[in-house]
């Protein structure tokens, strides 16, 4: 049974997965926001701007790798959609509402990423500048992609004048992998605006 997060919370990914994760996959979703007379839909709705006509945003999903000291060594984003190691894949826009109604999507081997890698941030991001006044349901949630298991999921609820987020970190502590829900907002078009406020939570 997958976890629902509160924003704050840390949790041991091998924990509720009841055994070791090495292939995880990163879903990251959001609706357009309808109006008052609109059906409201899940998540499943109309993802990533599925919608027809101007009833779209588009947001883009990032990945960006920290050391210990909190520098920057890799950012996995729609200019680069594999890290130079080759541990964690963007697999891109998808509008379709396919894939686990996941719309996009990071894969990441856990198993392969360098032993300076302390923390993973996954951010979104309004780059056409439309603001987070126009989506709703956005949430992000771990799978494990050994058996397509969701083993946690973080909800949001933050709509604004912001155009971007923090979503959430996974990083290594103790010799194992967790993840905390970090849900904060921001301000850019890509990651790189972001990176001011991204780096604190690394």
């Amino acid at each position: 049974m997958a976890v629902n997060l509160q924003k704050g919370q840390k949790i041991s990914l091998s924990k509720e997965a009841g055994g070791t994760l090495t292939q995880v996959k990163l879903g990251l979703g959001w609706d357009v926001a309808q109006g008052p007379q609109a059906k409201k839909g899940g998540f499943l709705g109309k993802l990533f701007g599925g919608g027809s006509g101007g009833d779209t945003i588009d947001l883009d999903a990032s990945c960006i790798m920290f050391d210990s000291n909190k520098q920057p060594i890799d950012a996995i984003w729609f200019g680069q959609l594999q890290s130079k190691d080759g541990s964690i894949l963007h697999t891109g826009d998808n509008r379709t509402g396919d894939g686990e109604g996941d719309d996009e999507v990071i894969k990441v081997d856990l198993s392969k990423i360098p032993e300076n890698v302390v923390s993973l941030m996954f951010t979104v991001n309004s780059f056409t500048g439309q603001t987070f006044e126009t989506v709703e349901n956005a949430f992000c949630r771990i799978v494990n992609a050994n058996n397509n298991q969701e083993v946690a999921r973080y909800n949001l609820s933050a709509q604004g004048g912001h155009t971007a987020m923090i979503m959430a970190k996974v990083y290594r502590h103790d010799n194992e992998w967790k993840m905390h829900a970090i849900g904060e907002t921001a301000s850019g078009r890509t990651f790189h605006d972001l990176m001011p406020s991204i780096s604190p939570h690394a």
